[in-house]
C-alpha cells in the first residue's frame, strides 16, 4: 500500500499536483472572467429566477427541471470536499489553503458556466429519447481539424474518447472511493460501525437508486441535498457560535497567510505559499469541480430549449458548494483550534514516517527541518531496520511523523493487548502487511476525523459528532449517486447504452472495497483522476471561446425579444 500511495502521489506531482495545473486551472477561470465581463457577478440574479422556473416552457426538452439538474449537479459535488476536503486542504496548506479553495470558486463559477453552456448545446438525443451530453459530445462535434484539401482529422473524436475514458476513472476517484471512505470511517469514529458493514449496506442502497437512471436520480438528490445542507448549515452554526470570540481571528488567518504561507504553531509545522496554493486551488476543484467537466454531464439532461439558460445555472454551484458551505466548515476548524492540535487517534498506516533520531517541534532548528523535509527541501533520514517495543512503546532513538506532525503517546497493539516484540521498518516505513498492529497516540488529525472533532467542541458537546456522520453519509452518498450517471454517460459515449449496467454493478462493488481501504491511498487516487479529466476539458473550452461568447450574445438577443418586460443584466 505504501508503494502504491507513494506512486500516485509522485505521479500527480507532475500533473494535478504541478504549477503547470494551477495555472491552466486558474488561468481558465479568469481568462473567462475578463472575456465574458465578469457573467458570475452580472448573471448571478437572473440565474436565481431561472432555477425558480421564471422562464421554463412547456415544450422545453430534456430530463429534469433546471432545480433538479442543479440538484444533481450539486450532490454531485457537495460532498466529501467540504467536510472532508477543506479539512485535509487545512492540514496541509494551512488557512492560506482556504483562502486559494475560495479564488477557485469565484472563477470557477464563471468555468461552470461556460463548459456547461458549450455541453448543453452539442448534447444528444438517444434513440429512446432519453438525454446524453457532456463534454465529449462538445470535443467530438466542433474539436476535429478541417484540412484544405477536405479531409477532416478527428482529433475531436480521440479527444472526446480520452475524456470519456477519464470520466469513468474519475467516476471512481471522485465519485465512489472517497465517499464511502469518508463515511465508514466517520461511522466508525462516531458509532463503532464496523467499515464493511457500512459498506455493504450502503453499496445495496446504492444499487436500488442507480438502476433507475437519471430521473430516479434526479428525484433522489432534489429531496437530499437541501435536507443536508440545512442540516450541516445549522450544525457548523452552532460549532462557529460557540466559538464566536475566535471568528475575526481565524477570518484574518485565512487572508492574513494568504500570499506568505502559514508558520508553524501548535502541531502544525507550516507550509509555504507555494503549497498553500496548490493544495487550495485542488481541493477546490475537488469541491466545486469547476473545469473538471462533470457538471455538464448532469446539466445537459435539463429542460432547457437552448443552452445559456442552463449554464446560468451552474453558476451558482460554486457559490453554494465552496463559497458558503466550504467557508463554513473553514471557520468551523479554524475556530475550534483542532487544525493544529494533537489528538488522540488511531494511526492510518500510510500517514505514519520513522526518522531516524530524536526531533522535538518545541525547538525552533528541529521544525525548520521538519517543515523543510514535509516541503521536499531537504531530506531527513528515514530509519531502517528492527525496532525492538517493549509494552507497546517505541524506542526513544527514534521519532515517528504521522499525519505531518510529531506524534506523542504512542501506544501499538497487536491482537488486541500492548504489542511486545520487534517490528520491521524499511525506508521509515511500518511494514505490516498483514494488519497486524494498531496504533494510537496523539498527532494531527485530516479528512473527516478532524471536521468530527471540530463538531465536539460546541453547545452540542459530544453529539456535534453526529452531525457530520450524517451530513457526510448525506453529502457523500448523494455524490456517489451522482457519479455513477456520469460515468454511465461516459460508457454510453463509448460503447453503449447497454453496457452501462454492467459498469454500475462494477460502481457498486468498488464502492463497497473502498470503505475500508486506506484513507490516503483514496485520496490519492483522487487527486490523480481529476487532473486526467479536467485538462482536455479546460483546452477544449479554451479552444472554443469565440463560439461561447457568440452563443451567449445571441441568447441576451433572443431573450429581449421572446420577454421584452424583463429587465435584462447591465
Amino acid at each position: 500500500m505504501d508503494k502504491i500511495h507513494d506512486f500516485l502521489v509522485n505521479l500527480d506531482s507532475y500533473i494535478g499536483g504541478h504549477t503547470w495545473f494551477i495555472v491552466l486551472l486558474l488561468g481558465t477561470g479568469i481568462f473567462f472572467t475578463i472575456y465574458l465581463k465578469f457573467p458570475q457577478f452580472r448573471y448571478f440574479k437572473h440565474a436565481v429566477r431561472i432555477v425558480r422556473g421564471k422562464f421554463d416552457k412547456a415544450d422545453d426538452i430534456g430530463d429534469a427541471s433546471h432545480f433538479q439538474a442543479l440538484a444533481t449537479a450539486l450532490s454531485g459535488t457537495v460532498g466529501t470536499g467540504n467536510i472532508a476536503g477543506v479539512a485535509l486542504a487545512i492540514h496541509l496548506g494551512g488557512p492560506a489553503a482556504l483562502f486559494w479553495m475560495l479564488v477557485t470558486a469565484m472563477f470557477g463559477m464563471t468555468t461552470k458556466f461556460v463548459e456547461v453552456t458549450i455541453s448543453h448545446k452539442y448534447r444528444d438525443i438517444l434513440p429512446d429519447g432519453s438525454i446524453s451530453g457532456g463534454p465529449m459530445y462538445y470535443m467530438k462535434k466542433r474539436l476535429n481539424i478541417n484540412r484544405k484539401n477536405g479531409k477532416i482529422i478527428k482529433v475531436g473524436a480521440w479527444l472526446g474518447g480520452f475524456f470519456a475514458v477519464a470520466t469513468i476513472l474519475s467516476s471512481f476517484g471522485t465519485g465512489s472511493l472517497p465517499q464511502i471512505n469518508s463515511i465508514s470511517t466517520s461511522m466508525f469514529r462516531t458509532f463503532g460501525v464496523d467499515e464493511k458493514v457500512t459498506g455493504a449496506i450502503l453499496a445495496v442502497l446504492l444499487g436500488l437508486v442507480i438502476i433507475g437512471g437519471i430521473k430516479r436520480i434526479a428525484k433522489v438528490t432534489s429531496r437530499l441535498v437541501p435536507a443536508m445542507a440545512i442540516i450541516y448549515l445549522i450544525g457548523a452554526l452552532l460549532v462557529i457560535g460557540t466559538n464566536y470570540e475566535n471568528i475575526i481571528p481565524s477570518l484574518i488567518s485565512i487572508f492574513r497567510d494568504a500570499f506568505t504561507g502559514t508558520a508553524a504553531v501548535g502541531g502544525f509545522l507550516g507550509a509555504s505559499f507555494a503549497f498553500a496554493v496548490n493544495r487550495g486551488v485542488n481541493r477546490g476543484l475537488f469541491s466545486n469541480e469547476a473545469g473538471q467537466g462533470s457538471a455538464p454531464i448532469a446539466h445537459s439532461a435539463a429542460r432547457a430549449h437552448e443552452p445559456v439558460s442552463e449554464g446560468l445555472v451552474a453558476i451558482l454551484e460554486p457559490f453554494i458548494d465552496t463559497i458558503i458551505i466550504c467557508t463554513l466548515t473553514g471557520l468551523v476548524l479554524l475556530s475550534t483550534g483542532v487544525w493544529n492540535e494533537k489528538i488522540d487517534n488511531q494511526f492510518q498506516q500510510a500517514d505514519m514516517l520513522f526518522l531516524e533520531g530524536v526531533y522535538d517541534d518545541t525547538k525552533t532548528e528541529d521544525r525548520i527541518k521538519l517543515n523543510n523535509h514535509l516541503l521536499n527541501k531537504e531530506t531527513l533520514e528515514p530509519f531502517s531496520g528492527s525496532l525492538i517495543i517493549e509494552n507497546g512503546q517505541i524506542p526513544s532513538e527514534v521519532t515517528l511523523l504521522c499525519a505531518r506532525s510529531i506524534a506523542e503517546d504512542v501506544s501499538f497493539y497487536s491482537n488486541g493487548e500492548l504489542h511486545t516484540g520487534s517490528i520491521l521498518i524499511k525506508s521509515g516505513k511500518l511494514q505490516d502487511e498483514l494488519g497486524e498492529y494498531m496504533v494510537q497516540g496523539k498527532s494531527l488529525m485530516h479528512s473527516a476525523q478532524l471536521t468530527t472533532e471540530a463538531f465536539s467542541r460546541s453547545v452540542m458537546g459530544g453529539g456535534g459528532k453526529y452531525i457530520v456522520s450524517i451530513g457526510l453519509l448525506l453529502f457523500a452518498f448523494s455524490t456517489a449517486i451522482s457519479w455513477s450517471y456520469y460515468g454511465g454517460r461516459a460508457v454510453t459515449y463509448l460503447f453503449g447504452s447497454k453496457y452501462v449496467i454492467y459498469y454500475r454493478m462494477f460502481y457498486v462493488v468498488a464502492f463497497f472495497f473502498a470503505a475500508f481501504t486506506d484513507t490516503t491511498i483514496v485520496w490519492a487516487i483522487s487527486y490523480l483522476t481529476i487532473a486526467i479529466m479536467t485538462i482536455p476539458n479546460l483546452i477544449g473550452i479554451l479552444i472554443l471561446s469565440p463560439e461561447i461568447k457568440r452563443t451567449i450574445k445571441k441568447y441576451w438577443v433572443d431573450f429581449g425579444k421572446e420577454w421584452p418586460g424583463v429587465k435584462l443584466p447591465k
